[in-house]
């Protein structure tokens, strides 16, 4: 009788039809964690709408109102800075959970052999469940201003596919660091706060100097963002090519070098957690 041996450190191939294998238990964790988000709240998800639309307010009062910097065209700056509220909500929410998304699953990887990969993807999931929720205050805010998008919303999952990339890259690469070095959990809530002032969610990327927008987008969100508005606002917002081309390059070795130390130290983990 032949016998199957589950390991964490198992052949590539034999990992990855464990992933389709074990989906069941992918739905499950991306469920319990988004019932467990919103229990015993009084407003349940619509705390998904309240986060983003009180920062657009206080950013558009900031920067729109007394800073007086300006929008992209003719674009009303509470969309602006909506519009890029949308992907940066979603990675920082994603980050956030993911990195803690192993600890807080201890008993079960201690007891239990599956693909762990499967911990921090079901997380950033969750968190892009938020993120399709806050459309509809986009949909408000567009119907409001009268202000729609043209054909160009069309390219719009590309920077979706985009933002989950550079969400799920920089999110497993904390996971499997928090696991190993604690000190983790209270890095990642700076790296969150710090990034949402560094990347152009209160502004428009077009004021940084031209000689520093190259370096400014080794950000990957900067060209996410940016994409965002341009796929949403008509083109009025500019499109930065080379800073685009870069937060993918940025994204893609963030996944690759994520998912190789991740599956490097995946067989410590349940050893050390």
């Amino acid at each position: 009788m032949n016998e199957r041996v589950f390991e964490p450190g198992g052949a590539k191939r034999l990992y990855w039809s464990d992933l389709w294998r074990f989906r069941e238990l992918f739905y499950t964790l991306a469920w319990r964690d988004l019932a467990v988000r919103y229990k015993q709240t009084v407003i349940g998800v619509a705390w998904a709408l309240i986060r983003p639309v009180l920062t657009m307010l206080v950013f558009t009062f900031l920067f729109g109102k007394l800073a007086k910097l300006p929008s992209d065209g003719a674009v009303p700056y509470s969309i602006l800075v909506f519009v890029a509220m949308l992907p940066w909500q979603f990675f920082s929410t994603a980050l956030s959970e993911s990195s803690n998304s192993l600890i807080q699953n201890s008993n079960l990887i201690s007891k239990v052999y599956f693909p762990r990969l499967i911990v921090p993807a079901s997380s950033v999931i969750t968190s892009f469940v938020d993120f399709a929720i806050s459309f509809a205050i986009l949909a408000l805010l567009m119907a409001w201003f009268h202000y729609w998008p043209d054909w160009r919303v069309l390219t719009l999952p590309l920077f979706v596919a985009l933002a989950f990339g550079a969400s799920m890259g920089a999110g497993i690469w904390l996971c499997a660091l928090n696991v190993e070095y604690r000190d983790f959990r209270y890095i990642v809530p700076f790296i969150v706060q710090f990034g949402l002032y560094i990347s152009p969610v209160g502004f428009s990327s077009s004021i940084v100097p031209e000689k520093w927008r190259l370096l400014y987008s080794m950000n990957p969100m900067v060209g996410v963002i940016d994409g965002f508005r341009w796929a949403l606002l008509r083109g009025e917002a500019e499109l930065y090519w080379p800073g685009l081309i870069a937060s993918i390059g940025i994204t893609v070795f963030l996944g690759i070098t994520g998912l190789w130390y991740f599956r490097k130290m995946e067989r410590t983990f349940s050893d050390v957690i």
